[in-house]
Parts: C-alpha cells; sequence; structure tokens
C-alpha cells in the first residue's frame, strides 16, 4: 500500500510502526454550527483511508476530536469566539451549542455512511492533559509568558519548525503569515493558554498554574492524540488548510513535549471542495463565515441522498480539488444529480444480479486492491466495478459476492434498494393533485404536475395507486 505522505512529498510504501495495527488521527469538527459539505468531503476520504486499511488487513485504531472549546479557532490565534457566536445566535449556553452540534455532525457521518471513529475525545473533557503538557514543554523550556499574561510557545526553539509545510525563516517574517502581536517573541508564536481574550470573559475558563483561561486550539489534537495512540503513530489527516500552521503546530508542541521524532510517519490532507460559480483566486473554498454553505441537511431537503454526495466525492482523487456547481437559484447541482443517476443505475445493476452469491474473483480483487492501495485512487476503484459488471464470463453470483467485497470500502450499499425521500413541498404537492384527479379537476392535476416537473429534479406520472414522483 502506497500513500502520499506530504511531510516528504512523495507517494511512499505504507510501513505502519506496528504490522497489524495502525494508529490514525483525524481532527475533527468545531462545533459552533453544522458542518458544510466541503469540511465532509474531508471526512470521505478519511473514511476511505480507513476502509482501505481494514480491507487490507489492518487493525485501525480510530481517533477523532471533537473541537468545543477552543474560542480563538483562527490559526493565527486571533479571529472571532465562534463558540460565543453560536451561543448568541442562537440564544442558547455554549454548552448547548456545543452539544447540540457534535450530535448534528455524528448524524452526518451515519448519514454519509462513514465508519465512527473508536475514539471521539471532547476537549473540555481533556482540559487537565492540554495543561500538563504545556507544563511540560514549559519544563523543556520551549515556552514563555508574554505581557498580556498568556503562554506562548516559543517557536525558535525547535529545531524542525516549519518542516511540514516547508517554510523557511524568511517565509516566518512579521506581517507574512500571521497577525501581529506584540507579545510574541517570534511572529511565528503561538498561545498555548490564554488568559488574556480580546472577547472578555468566556463562558468556558479553567484554572491553570498560569491563571483561570482557556487552552489554545492546536494543543488539544497534539494532547489527546497521544493520550489514545501514543507518543509516535502513523497517520494523521485534515484538510490542506491545516497544513501551514495547525498541523505545524501540533507537531511543535508533541515533538517538544515528548522529545520524539518524528512524532507522526504520514501526514496525509485532502483537497478543498469549492464552488464553480465562486472559483476564482480568493473565496473559491468554501466557508462558513462565507455566502457558499451548503449543508448536507440542504442537499437532502433537496431531493438527494447523502450517499449521493458519497458517490461524488468518490468519482475524484482526494488530492484533487473537486468543483462543486450549484444553479443560479440554489437549488440543483448538477454534478450531483449526475451522481445521483449514477448511483441510481450502478445500484439497480447490482441488484438484478440476485440473491445468490457465488466465489469472490480474485484476478478483479486485485485490481480493486491496487486501485485502492495506490494512495486512494477511488475512481480506478468504481471503474473496476463497472468493469466487472460489464465482464460476460463471470456468473452473476460470483460478481455479486466480489462486488459486495469491493463495496466494503466504497460504503455505497450497493446492495441495498435506494429508498427516495422526497422533499415536504413536493410531498404536498402530491396529495394536491391527486385531490384534483379525485375531483377530475384535469386542469389542476396538470397544473401541480408542470410544477413538479419544472423543479427539474423530478418526473411526475400517473400510477395505479395515484401521482408518482421519481427522481430524472
Amino acid at each position: 500500500m502506497k500513500i502520499f505522505n506530504t511531510l516528504t512529498r512523495q507517494k511512499e510504501e505504507f510501513e505502519p510502526n506496528d504490522p497489524l495495527n495502525v494508529g490514525l488521527y483525524c481532527c475533527g469538527p468545531t462545533v459552533y454550527n453544522y458542518a458544510h459539505i466541503g469540511n465532509l468531503r474531508t471526512y470521505i476520504f478519511q473514511d476511505f483511508l480507513r476502509r482501505t486499511l481494514e480491507f487490507n488487513g489492518y487493525v485501525v485504531n480510530h481517533v477523532m476530536n471533537i473541537t468545543d472549546v477552543g474560542h480563538l479557532t483562527s490559526d493565527e490565534d486571533a479571529g472571532e469566539d465562534k463558540m460565543k457566536k453560536g451561543a448568541e445566535r442562537e440564544k442558547k449556553t455554549v454548552w448547548e451549542i456545543a452539544e447540540h452540534y457534535t450530535q448534528a455532525f455524528l448524524g452526518d457521518m451515519d448519514k454519509l455512511n462513514l465508519l465512527q471513529p473508536k475514539w471521539k475525545p471532547k476537549a473540555t473533557d481533556n482540559i487537565e492533559l492540554m495543561i500538563e503538557q504545556i507544563k511540560q514543554l514549559e519544563k523543556n523550556g520551549l515556552t514563555y509568558v508574554g505581557g498580556n499574561g498568556n503562554v506562548y510557545y516559543d517557536t525558535s526553539k525547535f529545531e524542525n519548525y516549519g518542516e511540514l509545510a516547508q517554510l523557511d525563516k524568511q517565509e516566518l517574517r512579521a506581517g507574512e503569515r500571521v497577525e501581529i502581536d506584540k507579545n510574541k517573541k517570534n511572529p511565528s508564536d503561538f498561545v498555548l493558554w490564554f488568559v488574556d481574550s480580546k472577547h472578555g470573559d468566556q463562558d468556558m475558563q479553567w484554572d491553570s498554574p498560569w491563571g483561570r483561561g482557556f487552552p489554545g486550539w492546536h494543543i488539544e489534537c497534539s494532547a489527546m492524540s497521544m493520550k489514545y495512540l501514543g507518543k509516535q503513530f502513523d497517520i494523521h489527516c485534515g484538510g490542506i488548510d491545516h497544513i501551514p500552521v495547525h498541523h505545524t503546530n501540533e507537531i511543535a508542541q508533541a515533538e517538544g513535549a515528548c522529545g520524539c521524532h518524528p512524532w507522526v510517519q504520514y501526514w496525509m490532507h485532502g483537497e478543498f471542495l469549492v464552488l464553480k460559480a465562486d472559483k476564482t483566486k480568493e473565496g473559491a473554498k468554501m466557508s462558513k463565515s462565507a455566502d457558499n454553505f451548503l449543508t448536507l441537511n440542504l442537499l437532502i431537503r433537496l431531493g438527494y441522498d447523502p450517499l449521493d454526495y458519497r458517490y461524488y466525492c468518490l468519482q475524484s482523487h482526494y488530492r484533487k480539488e473537486l468543483v462543486f456547481d450549484w444553479s443560479n437559484n440554489r437549488s440543483e447541482s448538477e454534478g450531483l444529480t449526475g451522481a445521483r443517476i449514477a448511483r441510481k443505475r450502478l445500484t439497480q445493476k447490482v441488484l438484478n444480479l440476485g440473491n445468490k452469491e457465488g466465489t469472490i474473483n480474485p484476478q478483479y480483487i486485485d485490481k480493486f486492491t491496487n486501485a485502492i492501495s495506490d494512495d486512494l485512487n477511488m475512481p480506478q476503484a468504481l471503474a473496476v466495478v463497472y468493469e466487472l459488471l460489464d465482464d460476460v464470463s463471470i456468473s452473476d453470483a460470483d460478481k455479486l459476492s466480489t462486488i459486495k467485497k469491493m463495496d466494503s470500502v466504497l460504503g455505497l450499499n450497493l446492495d441495498e434498494e435506494i429508498i427516495i425521500e422526497l422533499p415536504p413541498e413536493i410531498v404536498q404537492w402530491i396529495i394536491e393533485r391527486n385531490e384534483a384527479r379525485d375531483k377530475k379537476d384535469w386542469a389542476k392535476a396538470d397544473e401541480i404536475r408542470d410544477k413538479i416537473q419544472e423543479s427539474g429534479k423530478w418526473i411526475c406520472k400517473d400510477g395505479v395507486g395515484g401521482t408518482e414522483v421519481v427522481p430524472k
């Protein structure tokens, strides 16, 4: 199995520390709002990774943190207090906001058929662990207290700082990468513990040796990953936006505390999902602060199945930018509609194979394994499935058994009947149309039929039980 290692910028043979077990850490969500589909693309890629590792016989110890504190979640220790903003927006406590959006995110994972991590530690449950790591960094001479009382990491004292992002000292000059902070000795230094916040008093604060406050964003991942995976582990994942600062700072914290190098053997990062209409040098990335925030529930309300989006992501390599097109009135995606049609046809082909299972075909499994083991080449893996379905020399029973084995990685539930959930407004129109037909008001029935079909995503027809609506 080969994976692209961001640390070396090369595709490398995967050799875990333990021949049978893999330690996998994935940066989890900041739970102040719903995850958008750009966020979810990263977790889909990570799910393909875990499933591929397990397909290849590894036992995966999968950890994903829940960031339910991290007031200043900007990489540069600046920006807004997102938990506080969420609480004010919804007139709830920050604790209620954190719990609500944690459950919403886990629900999105289930809808997308993502395997749940073995461990999902919350930052608020591990504050003491973070304090202990900061104390160790302090003992090792890597910290200082600024004039504002905040505890900073002194990056000038960590020899390998910037290695992951391939940053040199020239790139770390004040103003080029981070907001200038007069309390920092070096522009790339970052806060480990806040006692002074520009947002005033916070609801989430804890006592510490340096004063009452809260942890910096980066420290939680270093502390919690080492708690569950040890001082050194195999793979750390996240989005490409984590490379220059968050993951760079994680390495400094972890290796600075434990003295081990490398802390993580392989770093894997997923590319952005961008909106076609916004694809410019600036503002292409989907984000909660921009006017391009699309959630999974929105796609569902528009008639798409979450597995349509999983299929959509499956068609592109995780290290390639994926463009998501969106109609002007934000009611349809041509690309996602195409993925829905393709997934439905693929599922139907598998269902047409029948229920009798046979023998897993070794030649096609080898082709499939070679694809997924080549840095998660999922588009090629999907092509192998179609090639198998078209091979007349293989019996239907053998095809079914082989495809079910492949689907343990694809996660498309290909042997299950697709159940279409109609949006509420479509359901209401169906009721109104059936009532019109019962009254023989054919003009109104035709009018409602036209409204349903003008939405562009549905076909309306008359069936034995009344109006039938199916995806276009």
